[in-house]
């Protein structure tokens, strides 16, 4: 794909003798919303901590907006401003106020003034729905609003793509649909999304693509309503109707 934000090509990574990604390769263009979906130990968090570089995979190539990824520590700074990152669990410094917590990196790495970081910052609290907890320390919020601040902190960053590893995971049912919202509110947007979950209204919503992946390798790929309504692979078929069913 010639205009890929992303794109792997190849990719082989190994933990120790444990093969975990087998020649995995995946173009994603400028606004797509991709989701990686499999049973668990299939790959999917590793493929996007390889994107964000959190895991350095060992063969094949990773590319982010046609700049190789490489060890070099200025690569991987670069990449990191230019790739967000929202995980299971949120990783906010508890010490500090949440809008603390949202104008650390934009005036560390992007170089902005308190006050035009605490402007960003206040800009994307109001864009998930919570400007009203700027001053609170994360303990006082529940698990949903520690998600949105965790996403506005990575917005913070005004990066090309958003990456989501099983971003619902860690909270209460009745707090997840709070953080979808918000989700498909900014895919509603054209942000560009990688979401590895489980949530499969989500993806039939939002994806743009959607890939199954199982012992390292993807399975099968494909629009949504493909997967949904007539897989090619009994893997799959077999993983999307136990899901669908809780």
């Amino acid at each position: 794909m010639p205009d890929a934000v992303v794109e792997l090509v190849g990719v082989n990574k190994w933990y120790g003798a444990f093969h975990a990604l087998k020649d995995f390769s995946l173009a994603i263009g400028s606004g797509e919303r991709v989701v990686i979906c499999g049973p668990s130990g299939s790959g999917k968090s590793t493929v996007v901590r390889c994107i964000n570089q959190l895991e350095r995979h060992q063969k094949g190539t990773i590319r982010i907006d046609g700049v190789e990824l490489t060890d070099d520590p200025k690569s991987v700074a670069r990449i990191r401003s230019e790739v967000g990152m929202v995980f299971q669990q949120f990783n906010l410094f508890p010490h500090l106020t949440v809008l603390e917590n949202l104008t650390l990196g934009p005036i560390k790495a992007r170089g902005l003034s308190r006050k035009d970081a605490e402007a960003r910052a206040r800009h994307y609290l109001e864009r998930v729905h919570i400007p009203d907890q700027a001053d609170k320390r994360p303990m006082q919020l529940s698990g949903g609003q520690q998600q949105r601040v965790a996403i506005a902190r990575s917005l913070c960053m005004e990066p090309r793509v958003l990456l989501f590893d099983e971003p619902t995971s860690a909270l209460d049912p009745e707090m997840i649909s709070e953080v979808l919202d918000v989700m498909v509110e900014l895919a509603e947007d054209g942000m560009t999304m990688v979401v590895v979950t489980h949530e499969m209204g989500f993806a039939r919503k939002v994806a743009d693509n959607m890939v199954f992946m199982d012992a390292g390798e993807t399975v099968e790929q494909g629009k949504p309503e493909h997967l949904f309504t007539s897989p090619k692979s009994e893997r799959c078929r077999k993983f999307l109707s136990q899901i669908l069913q809780h």
